[in-house]
């Protein structure tokens, strides 16, 4: 909780005075699918990634319209010299894993967007659309 959820509270209850003196700003948060879907042998990841989810959800309606809060909801990602999980890769419906790269675009493209708030991208290939049984 402290790591996933509480961090993120501290650093948008410290950056939002600061955000509104100038005002504007954006906070992305950052998610996770494990806060969309159930997987109940990460129960505690889940829960402090739903709670990511409704932070930026709270905030998105108590900072607006200055500031613009959303989350990116990162699948499973692929680390360089990490070997690819092809089980995964099969199961889902792009066939790959996600790179680093793909969760930095939705990033830049939410601290860019003018009229987007209260939002989670999955960065996912798709994987929220299977089953949460064929996933974990």
């Amino acid at each position: 909780m402290n790591t996933n959820l509480k961090s993120q509270f501290l650093c948008a209850q410290a950056a939002a005075p600061i955000m509104k003196r100038h005002g504007s700003g954006r906070i992305v948060n950052l998610s996770s699918l494990g806060g969309m879907l159930p997987w109940p042998s990460y129960t505690h990841y889940c829960v402090s990634k739903a709670g990511v989810i409704m932070l930026t959800r709270c905030l998105a309606r108590a900072l607006a319209p200055e500031i613009l809060v959303n989350s990116v909801a990162p699948g499973t990602i692929q680390f360089p010299g990490e070997p690819p999980d092809e089980d995964y890769i099969r199961r889902v419906p792009l066939h790959r894993t996600g790179k680093g790269d793909d969760i930095a675009a939705a990033v830049a493209y939410l601290v860019t967007s003018d009229f987007v708030t209260g939002q989670i991208i999955a960065v996912d290939g798709a994987a929220c659309l299977c089953s949460c049984r064929t996933l974990v």
